[in-house]
C-alpha cells in the first residue's frame, strides 16, 4: 500500500513540474547581424564605363564566392554578405588587365562602395608579341585610331590613347594623313572656315560665290599642305611620330606642359623624345606655300608669319582640349583580343 502511495506521489510531482515548465517564458534567440552590401563601377582610365565586365567576389575563408557582370553603366552589386568577413573584388574584361581591390572587412549592415576599379589596357595588346610583327601591330592600332570621332562624327585620328603604341611605318603615316584630308567632315569644316573668312572679307578675294570658292580653296590648301608635309612627308624622312600621345594621368600642371610642349617636342620612331622638326617644318612649309595662291595684296612676310603662328597656336590649343575635354567626347573602338 505504501509503495502504491509513493508511486502516485511521484507521478503527481512530475506532472506538476511539467506544467510549471510549460508555463515558463521562452528565451528569444539572439538577433542575427545584418548582412552587408558591396557595390562599385567598372571604368577604364578615361572614366568611361565598361559594360559586361566580369566581377568576382572572394571571401578570405573561401566560403563565399560570387560572380556577376556589370550593367550597361558598368555598375555591379553584391548583396546579403556575411558581416565580420574579409572580401576582395576582382574586375576583368577582354582587352584589359584585371584589377583587384584591397581587402574589405564588412561590418554588420555596412554599405561599401568600391573605388579605384579602373582597368588599364592589357600590355599584351600594345607590345610586339611572338607571331606578330611591329608593322602588323601598328596597322591594327591605326585601324582603331581611324574609328575615333568626337561626338561620333568629327575625326580625331591623330590622337593615340596608348602610350606604348607601336611606331608607324611610312605607309601608315601617309595613310593617316590621307584619311584626315579626304574625310567628308573635313570638307564640311573647311566650308565653315571659308564662310567665316567671307564674312570677315579676309583674305582679299572678291565677295560672291567666286570669292567663296577661292577662300574655300585657300583654306583647304592650308590644311592639306600642313597635314601632308607635317604629318606624313617630314615624319617619314625624319623618323618621327606625328601623333599626339594622350597623357591622361598626373597633375594638371604636368598635363598642361605635355600638351603645350608637344608641338615642339615629339616622340621619335625609336621611342625617344626629340625636337618636333616635323610639325614645325610642316607649319613653316604650309605658311610659305600659301604665298603662292593668296591674293597679291596679302602676300609677304606678314602672311607667312601670321599663318605659322596661327597654325602653331591652334595646335597647342587643340592639344589642351585633347588632354582635358575631347578624350571624354571621343568615341573609341573597343579593343579586341
Amino acid at each position: 500500500m505504501q509503495w502504491r502511495v509513493f508511486v502516485v506521489v511521484v507521478y503527481l510531482c512530475g506532472s506538476i513540474a511539467s506544467k510549471a515548465q510549460d508555463q515558463l517564458p521562452l528565451v528569444p534567440d539572439a538577433p542575427k547581424p545584418q548582412p552587408g552590401i558591396i557595390v562599385g563601377t567598372a571604368l577604364d582610365v578615361n572614366d568611361d564605363a565598361i559594360p559586361g565586365a566580369t566581377v568576382s567576389l572572394e571571401g578570405r575563408s573561401g566560403s563565399d564566392s560570387r560572380l556577376v557582370v556589370s550593367n550597361d553603366k558598368g555598375f555591379f552589386e553584391f548583396k546579403d554578405l556575411e558581416p565580420d568577413t574579409t572580401y576582395q573584388v576582382t574586375v576583368s574584361d577582354q582587352g584589359f588587365s584585371s584589377w583587384t581591390s584591397p581587402e574589405i572587412m564588412l561590418k554588420p549592415g555596412q554599405y561599401v562602395i568600391v573605388k579605384g576599379s579602373k582597368l588599364q589596357v592589357a600590355m599584351a595588346l600594345t607590345t610586339v608579341t611572338v607571331g606578330y610583327s611591329a608593322e602588323e601591330v601598328a596597322t591594327e592600332q591605326i585601324k582603331m585610331q581611324e574609328q575615333q570621332r568626337i561626338l561620333r562624327f568629327i575625326p580625331n585620328f591623330y590622337v593615340s590613347y596608348d602610350q606604348n603604341a607601336a611606331p608607324m611605318t611610312t605607309k601608315l603615316k601617309f595613310q593617316l594623313a590621307t584619311r584626315v584630308s579626304f574625310d567628308p567632315v573635313t570638307f564640311f569644316g573647311v566650308g565653315i572656315v571659308a564662310a567665316a573668312d567671307q564674312a570677315g572679307n579676309n583674305p582679299d578675294y572678291p565677295q560672291g560665290w567666286k570669292g567663296f570658292g577661292e577662300r574655300y580653296g585657300a583654306a583647304y590648301a592650308n590644311g592639306f599642305t600642313d597635314i601632308m608635309i607635317g604629318g606624313a612627308i617630314l615624319p617619314s624622312l625624319l623618323h618621327q611620330d606625328p601623333r599626339y600621345f594622350y597623357q591622361g594621368t598626373g597633375t594638371t600642371r604636368s598635363r598642361v606642359l605635355h600638351a603645350l610642349t608637344t608641338p615642339f617636342v615629339t616622340r621619335g620612331d625609336n621611342g625617344q623624345r626629340q625636337p618636333n622638326y616635323s610639325t614645325i617644318g610642316g607649319d613653316l612649309a604650309s605658311a610659305a606655300i600659301s604665298n603662292a595662291y593668296y591674293p597679291e595684296s596679302n602676300r609677304g612676310v606678314g602672311l607667312f608669319l601670321g599663318n605659322f603662328i596661327i597654325a602653331t597656336g591652334q595646335r597647342a590649343a587643340a592639344n589642351l582640349a585633347q588632354e582635358f575635354i575631347l578624350s571624354r567626347l571621343t568615341h573609341k573602338a573597343k579593343v579586341q583580343k
